[in-house]
């Protein structure tokens, strides 16, 4: 298995944050009905863009050597990226047509944002600007938390 590099693993948190956009928004066009879902899911997809744009910022940041322990750090990160959930088959959002009810829509959001935060925990511990990963780890945390919240709100 071949290692990622510390910039590859950059790109793929870009990517990460691009697929959550895209995921974001089409929620929002799905469940249009639902004003508090969609203005929702459309912050959160705000959001997803302003992460990327950070993440592209680091990466013209990092220099070209690679942290200790990589090698382990490497494999554990390609091991998420490959994950079906992360970045689903052939690096896009898996069909989603399953997800029918805001229910459904909420659960998944939460599980994408549960997995995009394991990955930037293993990010930060990489890179020497921990900083800048440590504010989009507390967005995304916020993003959970307001999943859960509006999650508790739906009857039984």
């Amino acid at each position: 298995m071949e290692n990622f590099s510390v910039r590859e693993v950059v790109e793929q948190a870009v990517r990460a944050e691009r697929l959550g956009y895209e995921f974001y928004t089409s929620m929002a066009e799905r469940f249009e009905k639902n004003e508090g879902l969609k203005k929702l899911f459309e912050t959160l997809a705000v959001k997803e863009l302003v992460h990327e744009k950070t993440f592209l910022e680091l990466k013209d940041m990092l220099g070209d050597e690679e942290p200790e322990a990589w090698d382990e750090i490497s494999e554990y990160m390609r091991a998420i990226v490959e994950s079906e959930f992360f970045l689903g088959r052939d690096k896009a959002l898996p069909n989603l047509s399953h997800l029918q009810s805001p229910q459904d829509a909420v659960r998944f959001a939460m599980g994408f944002e549960k997995e995009t935060l394991l990955y930037f925990y293993s990010l930060r511990d990489a890179v020497k600007e921990k900083d800048i990963v440590d504010e989009i780890i507390n967005e995304e945390r916020s993003h959970i938390m307001w999943l859960a919240k509006f999650k508790d709100s739906f009857p039984g």
